[in-house]
């Protein structure tokens, strides 16, 4: 795989939590890509299955999974292909890049595979933004090992950023047929490590906000930049599959999506209606949120977690605090 171990990097505002593991797997080509391990103290309530979003490595789901831990649930978290420490699309690192979507789709079950005897049942999913569009795909596809998911804004319509979509599709398709896949769409190369709070209008919690890009800056090999136009086209693809598949309709596990009232990622409306078509589909909006509920404020984080609780205490059910008293 690689001689050197897989590794989890951390800030003194940002540790591993306890118990905390990176290895690598073998992507279905064959790529190194990285995931890590969390478990409780005493035995788990089952496992959360946790994807994050574009740019997004495991070090900055560590409040979220130390929110987990707490929960009594074990915690299976990755990076994708071309984030964090997996390797990379392109040559430059900092580009944000993919070829579609039915690679990161065999990534995702070649996960799943290699821990399936290693976790306890039984699995939740649970995704951010690009990571809620893939695995949301991975159910439609027909993935039957979870119980259910719940989802943080999830790229189900992409804000094509005022370009509109009879426009945008087209657009990034040739583009990334012409063999200008690699390069970076119309002024979307930045530097991750430049970013401000202001500016990127993620969350309202600059606490937060700050924490990310000082690890980010301790530790630039786990940053990303902007999207090429290969990702473009991977997304809108991946968005419009969804819309016409007949496979969301056959999701059989309890779905909620928790959007972002005021988010200018992802659009709410397409969330919304791919909710209305699973069986068990829910959708919420926490109001007054930025894109990143994850790392917002405390009372917005909240409502997020309330929503989690909801979806997944049937099915993970917690343990008594007070066994039943059965005598007379």
């Amino acid at each position: 795989m690689t001689e050197e171990p897989a590794r989890l990097v951390s800030i003194p505002e940002a540790p591993v939590p306890d118990s905390g593991k990176a290895e690598w797997f073998r992507g279905a080509d064959g790529a190194t890509l990285r995931a890590a391990t969390f478990f409780p103290q005493g035995q788990a309530r089952g496992t959360v299955v946790l994807s994050p979003g574009r740019t997004e490595p495991i070090e900055k789901y560590f409040e979220v999974v130390e929110d987990l831990l707490e929960r009594g649930f074990a915690v299976l978290l990755h990076d994708w292909r071309g984030q964090g420490l997996s390797a990379r699309g392109l040559p430059d690192r900092l580009k944000g890049h993919a070829r579609g979507f039915k690679t990161f789709l065999s990534d995702y079950t070649a996960l799943l595979d290699t821990f399936e005897d290693r976790m306890p049942k039984p699995w939740i999913n649970m995704a951010h933004s690009m990571g809620g569009c893939l695995t949301m795909l991975a159910l439609a596809h027909g993935e039957t090992r979870f119980s259910a998911a719940v989802m943080s804004a999830p790229m189900l319509g992409l804000n094509s950023g005022g370009i509109p979509p009879w426009i945008a599709t087209p657009l990034a398709w040739t583009m990334s047929r012409v063999g200008l896949a690699g390069e970076y769409v119309q002024g979307g190369q930045y530097d991750p490590l430049a970013q401000t709070f202001v500016g990127d209008a993620l969350t309202h919690d600059e606490a937060r906000y700050d924490r990310y890009q000082v690890l980010l800056r301790a530790h630039p090999e786990i940053a990303l930049g902007g999207l090429t136009w290969g990702w473009a086209d991977f997304a809108i693809a991946a968005c419009a599959w969804l819309r016409k598949t007949k496979g969301v309709e056959a999701i059989k596990i309890p779905v909620t999506l928790v959007a972002a009232e005021l988010d200018n990622r992802v659009l709410n409306p397409d969330q919304k209606a791919i909710a209305a078509r699973i069986p068990q589909g829910r959708y919420l909006e926490v109001p007054g949120a930025f894109h990143e509920i994850l790392i917002e404020t405390d009372p917005r984080r909240a409502i997020f977690w309330q929503a989690f609780d909801e979806t997944v205490d049937p099915v993970a059910p917690r343990e008594p605090l007070i066994s039943p008293n059965v005598s007379d």
